[in-house]
């Protein structure tokens, strides 16, 4: 258990300096870009472009910035946005949820059909079920997300007018459009991955003695195949489950949903840098958290694999 806490700790000062990283790349970044922060600015006479540059600080050297934007992020302080003169914090809390009931509920509709298509699949190893669920998972990577959302505004919004196509004004009927466009890429990937891992698995030595026992084959799936299958699939969940939660830019844009992709998309256009880097130190903090939990996730899948952490942490 000491060895575990070690681990734990050394993982933690990781994201630590990852964090850091990022934030230092991403100011000096936002620096580079092209074009004004303000609005208008061909409108603005000399002395009101100092005095804005004096109310956001921009008027201290660059370092002198840097600084102050390190110790606003020890206190959660992420600015003030400059083309809403408001806290870039109060502007992601008021988009936030949004995209995260878009984001967990794609996440569970395609992890769901994704892992019961790939097990499917690896089941009915080369016969013509398989072949249209390798069909779908190729199909799912291929086409961007965008492209099925507008599909399916044609589809469900002009051809068979039943839902929503934009806003988001008729509550849960709202999210289901956009819910299944962003669905498609982790049921694709699921579909991909639980098909591979579910077919080494079945065809491994201790597979085998399962069925010598007895058991039929459905019963060495559900008892033995597929714990040790998910695993990986919980390696590319987490990053992707971050992904979709932060927003799709592009589909919420189509959309028309009030979340943070839309909100970063509007940040980008209007040279908008504390909103910039807010939504990006987010984005990141949220994705190094979830790279941490799926460790531990890993220990509780399979005890073994925290084992061998905890000895080579020791």
């Amino acid at each position: 258990m000491k060895g575990y806490w070690k681990y734990l700790s050394k993982r933690v000062f990781y994201m630590i300096i990852t964090l850091f990283l990022i934030a230092t790349i991403t100011f000096f970044l936002m620096k580079l870009l092209p074009g004004s922060p303000y609005a208008n600015e061909e409108k603005l006479t000399d002395a009101q472009i100092a005095l804005m540059n004096q109310k956001y600080g921009l008027d201290k050297p660059v370092f002198v910035q840097y600084l102050i934007y390190l110790k606003g992020l020890l206190v959660f302080d992420l600015g003030q946005s400059f083309q809403f003169n408001a806290p870039v914090s109060r502007l992601i809390g008021s988009r936030i949820g949004v995209s995260f009931q878009i984001g967990i509920q794609a996440m569970i509709v395609g992890t769901i059909f994704g892992t019961f298509l790939g097990i499917i699949a690896a089941m009915k190893q080369n016969t013509w079920v398989d072949t249209v669920a390798t069909f779908v998972a190729i199909l799912g990577r291929s086409i961007p997300s965008f492209v099925f959302a507008v599909l399916l505004q044609l589809l469900f919004g002009v051809i068979f007018p039943i839902l929503p196509i934009a806003l988001w004004n008729q509550g849960f009927v709202s999210s289901i459009l956009p819910t299944i466009a962003l669905a498609i890429s982790p049921l694709a990937d699921s579909a991909r991955f639980v098909r591979t891992e579910m077919v080494d698995v079945l065809n491994s030595d201790y597979i085998e003695l399962a069925r010598a026992k007895g058991l039929s084959r459905w019963e060495v799936a559900y008892k033995h195949g597929i714990r040790n299958a998910i695993i990986p699939l919980v390696t590319i969940l987490g990053p992707m489950l971050v992904g979709l939660m932060t927003g799709s830019m592009v589909v919420e844009n189509i959309f028309a949903l009030p979340g943070i992709g839309e909100q970063f998309v509007k940040s980008i256009m209007q040279n908008d840098y504390p909103t910039i880097m807010g939504v990006t130190m987010l984005y990141s903090f949220m994705l190094v958290v979830v790279i941490l939990v799926v460790d531990v996730l890993y220990g509780l899948i399979d005890p073994r694999i925290s084992l061998a952490d905890e000895g080579s942490a020791a």
